[in-house]
């Protein structure tokens, strides 16, 4: 399994961020490809918020766990 990264509140962010994007309230954009792109996102952002990792963090040498 991977090493946590993500502090409670950067969870809890994310959390909430997948929700809303894919929510009903989700934003709606003329352009379906950017759809796709936030519900992908939104998707991303969950799963993030519920295993505690995030690749990018690592790639970038951001630990956010003790936060």
């Amino acid at each position: 399994m991977c090493k946590q990264n993500l502090g409670k509140l950067d969870r809890v962010l994310r959390f909430v961020l997948a929700v809303w994007w894919l929510g009903p309230l989700a934003p709606n954009y003329p352009y379906v490809w950017v759809n796709w792109a936030v519900f992908i996102i939104g998707w991303i952002a969950l799963i993030e918020s519920f295993i505690g990792y995030c690749k990018l963090h690592e790639w970038l040498g951001v630990n956010n766990k003790n936060q």
